[in-house]
């Protein structure tokens, strides 16, 4: 049943009309007081339901909230791969499955809101919270976002993130962003509009300013836009504690302060008697909370709510077939005398395997701040190998603290396996002592130096990156046979490692951003900035702008099989504003084994009269093909999805103009098939 039953609206009416004023502003702010609260989240965050708003006595259950995205923050859940290695998938009906499981889980546990949804838009890769989104492209980000809250409202209301504009992490509470109307509408909004449109039940203010204005203070941002334009019905909750700076914020359209009482409760009264706020805003923040809640007491599916289903097979299942999609192979060079690339690795053949670096026996799931699930087991890097390859092959590991011991171990074994890259120290939400935007997109100074000091002793040599973006590896991939990016890839990500470096899994992943050649390659970035100014171009737009080659392009990744496209057609040569056009082309496996191939969609325009950039994303799909089958693959195109925001009339307009679609395994234009077609 939709939050737009007249049922459901009714009733939340009729309930409204019943409560006192006391009770309405008691649904808008957490339960608990910050002198409780706050000790038990420096103990344990999340470590149980956050309640807020309840009233038993009036049968309102309130909210009973739970962080993610990695999966349900509370107590030992299943631990997914981080949103950014599930962007990698570019798989959106795996994710709906992992949003379903979700659900299932917050409810089993308690909960009846997933506050897990973040679609910030990733402009920049030394941002510490890119592992919690899905990649750097507006389509993408919205397509995975809606999958996620098809999946998780199944049985809980789907909280989404953090709007807006949030992509520095160091300076988050304080920053403001700038932009034009038309960056903003065109890039940093269309992911949450989508997500709106799915039916998200709730929104949750982001902690910086934009163009002045703290996001949760902000009228245009949450009255004009989301809640008129956008018609959302839903509640907007603040991010917690620093996300709300006064009680005039339920006068802007903040519903509901988290996760503590204290600028609405009292403080919201005396502003209501002052005139700051109005009885009006107060019924409208209180009647959006009751809708969300009367509609999702509705939804469910209690006969799975069984506490054995957290963190059990199914799930875990879930989790590994998630990881071992999301792993993206860089780089697999055939060794001269040899007929094959070094990946995968032959057990038949193979008798040792050299697994040098500490990440390698590390539960490495990601950062430590209010996305950390806690999962009853984690399958590392080292125990997947020496799982999968019982009676097969010796797995010697080394720390790699001694460069001379680990160099000599990777001498004597038939392949090296280097894992290298980031941990909860270098990167995620800023925490004091742990998080933070990342100090540099390279590895660090010793951990190269020992991936060339190893590559030089065995050619053999596989380096593993784990990390939350884009690494720059300039200064050591050539010298190095393969390269793999794994991401968090969550509690059973040793284990799909695994299945992927023995060839028992064809690497699918595809990058969700572009890996530059230098930091030199993007624009600005400053983690301590008070102010700064976003552009209307980041990312592969970026460079694809300033005419500059990335060392691996958006969408980029290999695998063992090999993949030929031909045929693009477009079903028409001219298309009305408000028509679609069909692109369709063929897409063959020429190699040896089945494999999934993401098939993907840009578009650009041609004779613009406003800046635009080269190539936007604009439609994807993955697929499973056996060797030499073909497929003929189609995209229905809007042409309304052309338009660009117009500053002056403040509304959208499709030029009639000529517009190319490219299709291709990648942004790498010389891997691109091109049409042109024209909107009149």
């Amino acid at each position: 049943m939709s939050a737009d039953s007249p049922d459901i609206e009714a009733e939340a009416k009729q309930l409204l009309a019943s409560l006192s004023l006391d009770e309405k502003l008691h649904l808008m702010s957490g339960d608990e007081r910050p002198s409780i609260g706050l000790p038990r989240m420096a103990r344990a965050y999340n470590a149980r339901p956050i309640p807020a708003g309840a009233v038993p006595e009036r049968g309102i259950p309130g909210i009973q909230f739970t962080d993610g995205p990695r999966g349900v923050v509370m107590f030992n859940s299943t631990a997914f791969p981080a949103a950014i290695a599930r962007g990698a998938s570019w798989d959106l009906e795996l994710e709906e499955r992992i949003g379903d499981a979700i659900g299932v889980e917050a409810r089993a546990q308690g909960a009846n809101l997933f506050a897990g949804v973040c679609i910030n838009l990733l402009r920049h890769p030394a941002w510490g919270r890119a592992q919690e989104t899905y990649g750097e492209e507006p389509y993408a980000l919205g397509e995975f976002g809606a999958a996620m809250v098809r999946g998780v409202q199944r049985h809980t209301m789907a909280c989404v993130k953090h709007f807006a504009a949030n992509s520095i992490e160091n300076s988050r509470f304080r920053v403001d962003v700038r932009m034009s109307d038309r960056t903003l509408h065109e890039v940093y909004l269309p992911h949450f509009r989508r997500c709106i449109d799915e039916g998200a039940a709730s929104v949750m203010s982001a902690y910086n300013r934009l163009n002045g204005s703290f996001c949760g203070h902000h009228p245009e941002l949450l009255r004009e836009i989301l809640k008129q334009r956008w018609g959302f019905d839903g509640f907007v909750m603040s991010d917690f504690v620093f996300g709300v700076r006064g009680p005039g914020a339920a006068a802007c359209g903040l519903d509901l302060e988290m996760p503590f009482k204290i600028h609405f409760g009292r403080r919201l009264e005396r502003a209501l008697r002052r005139g700051r706020v109005s009885e009006a805003d107060i019924d409208d923040a209180a009647l959006r909370l009751l809708r969300q809640q009367l509609r999702f007491a509705r939804v469910g599916e209690p006969e799975r709510y069984d506490e054995s289903v957290v963190a059990g097979a199914e799930h875990r299942a879930l989790a590994r077939e998630s990881a071992r999609k999301s792993i993206v192979l860089l780089r697999n060079e055939t060794l001269p005398g040899e007929d094959r690339p070094v990946l995968p690795i032959d057990p038949q053949s193979t008798n040792r395997i050299a697994l040098i670096g500490g990440l390698a026996t590390k539960p490495n799931l990601g950062d430590l701040g209010s996305s950390q699930v806690r999962p009853p087991e984690v399958i590392t890097i080292l125990g997947g190998l020496e799982g999968a390859g019982a009676g097969h092959f010796e797995v010697v590991y080394d720390t790699g603290k001694d460069p001379e011991a680990a160099v000599d171990r990777a001498a004597s074994a038939d392949v090296a396996i280097v894992v290298a890259g980031y941990g909860p120290r270098d990167e995620g939400e800023y925490i004091g002592w742990a998080g933070g935007d990342r100090a540099n997109l390279t590895l660090r100074d010793e951990d190269e130096r020992l991936i060339e000091a190893v590559a030089a002793r065995n050619p053999r040599t596989v380096v593993v990156m784990i990390g939350g973006s884009a690494i720059v590896t300039e200064a050591w991939r050539e010298s190095v046979a393969g390269v793999l990016m794994a991401w968090y890839p969550g509690m059973e990500g040793g284990a799909a490692l695994a299945e992927i470096l023995l060839g028992r899994a064809n690497p699918s992943g595809r990058l969700p951003c572009v890996f530059p050649r230098s930091a030199d390659q993007l624009p600005f970035f400053d983690a301590k900035a008070k102010s700064i100014e976003y552009g209307f171009l980041h990312g592969q737009r970026w460079l694809d702008a300033n005419g500059s080659e990335p060392a691996y392009p958006l969408g980029f990744g290999l695998g063992y099989s090999a993949f030929a496209y031909e045929g693009l057609e477009l079903d028409r040569e001219s298309v009305a504003s408000d028509g679609s056009i069909k692109a369709t082309i063929r897409v063959t496996n020429s190699g040896e084994v089945t494999g999934d191939e993401v098939v993907q969609l840009y578009v650009g325009c041609r004779g613009s009269r406003v800046e635009r950039a080269e190539r936007v994303l604009a439609g994807f799909q993955r697929i499973t093909l056996e060797p030499n089958e073909s497929r003929a693959v189609e995209f229905d195109l809007d042409a309304s999805s052309l338009a660009f925001y117009d500053e002056k009339v403040s509304d959208w307009e499709v030029e009639p103009t000529t517009y190319s679609v490219e299709i291709g395994p990648c942004a790498d234009p010389d891997r691109l098939l091109s049409a042109t077609f024209r909107v009149v």
